[in-house]
């Protein structure tokens, strides 16, 4: 077995297979990782819907501002760079947390949800 991570993210090659963390981890460890993390903090009272609400739409919009004056070939060349890259992701990071708490604080099932999203949207699209 070979573990190997970097700036971009982790791997794990076990055989001839290559797995990333997000193979190995579940949307409940995540969940909970993230009402632990808060929990620690004592921020339940903060998180209501509208707070995290308005923290992703503000979240996103830093993912944006790295592309926002690129063509669209400049932004995916952006992702190129090691730097941005990871830039990018820890932004990415911040989005998915505080959609984890929006759903640890509302009691949505975000694999039904997003499964119900994408049943919908097969006929829609």
């Amino acid at each position: 077995m070979f573990i190997g991570c970097s700036i971009i993210g982790c791997t794990i090659q076990i055989s001839s297979k290559v797995a990333t963390v997000d193979d190995l981890t579940t949307v409940e460890h995540l969940r909970a990782e993230v009402r632990s993390f808060v929990e620690r903090r004592d921020w339940r009272q903060y998180h209501t819907p509208k707070n995290l609400a308005m923290s992703i739409a503000i979240e996103a919009a830093e993912i944006m501002e790295h592309f926002q004056w690129l063509t669209v070939a400049e932004g995916v060349a952006a992702l190129n760079d090691p730097l941005t890259h990871a830039a990018v992701a820890d932004e990415l990071a911040d989005v998915i947390i505080y959609c984890l708490s929006f759903a640890n604080s509302s009691d949505i099932d975000i694999a039904s949800a997003v499964m119900a999203k994408l049943e919908r949207n097969e006929s829609r699209f």
